[in-house]
C-alpha cells in the first residue's frame, strides 16, 4: 500500500507567482517518484494559528515575502527548527529562516530583514544586482544535504528576489550549527542547512521551478523523503 503523508505549504498564495505555480506539480512529481500519496495543504500566514502543524509530516515556507503575518512565520520557523520537523525554505523562506536563526540561536535580537525593517542589523539586505526572474550557477558543499540531493556539486537555478544574505554577516552566521552549503559563482550565500536537525534546508534559489519543465526538484524529493521516515 502506498504510504500517505501530509505536508504544509506555508505562504500567501498568488496565482501570478511563478514559484507558486511550480510548487504543486513539484510536490506531485516528487511524490510519484517516491511512490508516496502526498496531501499538500496551502496555509496562508494569517491563518497559521488556526492549524496544528503537528498534524503535518513536513513544512515548506514558500516564496512570497513579505508575508502577511511575519510574527506567525517566525514562530513557525522557530518551532520547525526546535522540533525537528522536516523543513524546506525557498526564496523568502530562506531569508526569514536566516533572520529567525540569527535572533534566536545567535542572540542577535536586532537581526532584521531590509525589506520589512528600516533599522536593525540587516542580515538580509538588498542584493547588489536584482535576481528577479534570473538564472545562475550555484555550487554545493561536498557531502552536504543539498549536494546529496542533487547528486552533484553544482546546478543551474532560477530566482525571483531582490534580497539575500548580507555578506558582512555570512561568516558569523555559520559559527554554530548553521552550515552554508551553497554559493553563487561570486561566493555569495545561496543555501544553508542545520547540522543538528533531521532535515532543515533553505535556499535563495527556487528549485521548485524545475517542475514547470516537468523535471524533478531534487530538494523537494529529499524533503519528502525526510517526511516519510
Amino acid at each position: 500500500m502506498m504510504k500517505s503523508i501530509r505536508v504544509a505549504l506555508i505562504g500567501d498564495y498568488r496565482a501570478d507567482a511563478v514559484a507558486h505555480q511550480a510548487i504543486p506539480p513539484a510536490v506531485q512529481l516528487a511524490a510519484n517518484t517516491l511512490s508516496l500519496n502526498v496531501s499538500a495543504d496551502w496555509i496562508a500566514t494569517p491563518e497559521l494559528d488556526q492549524h496544528n502543524l503537528d498534524d503535518y509530516q513536513a513544512i515548506w515556507l514558500v516564496p512570497g515575502s513579505p508575508y502577511l503575518n511575519d510574527a506567525g512565520v517566525f514562530a513557525t520557523l522557530r518551532w520547525a527548527r526546535e522540533s525537528g520537523k522536516p523543513f524546506l525554505g525557498s526564496c523568502g523562506g530562506f531569508q526569514y529562516a536566516i533572520v529567525e536563526y540569527a535572533r534566536n540561536v545567535l542572540g542577535w535580537e536586532d537581526a532584521a530583514h531590509a525589506e520589512t525593517d528600516a533599522s536593525g542589523r540587516w542580515v538580509i539586505a538588498p542584493l547588489a544586482c536584482s535576481l528577479v526572474e534570473q538564472r545562475g550557477s550555484v555550487t554545493f558543499q561536498p557531502g552536504s544535504r543539498i549536494a546529496k540531493a542533487y547528486g552533484a556539486l553544482q546546478g543551474d537555478e532560477g530566482y525571483h528576489c531582490n534580497f539575500g544574505v548580507n555578506p558582512e554577516f555570512s561568516e558569523a552566521l555559520a559559527t554554530q550549527n548553521l552550515q552554508i552549503t551553497s554559493w553563487d559563482l561570486d561566493g555569495d550565500v545561496r543555501g544553508i542547512e542545520l547540522t543538528d536537525h533531521p532535515f532543515f534546508v533553505a535556499t535563495l534559489f527556487q528549485s521548485e521551478r524545475a517542475a514547470l519543465q516537468n523535471q524533478l526538484s531534487p530538494l523537494v524529493v529529499a524533503w519528502l523523503q525526510a517526511a516519510a521516515v
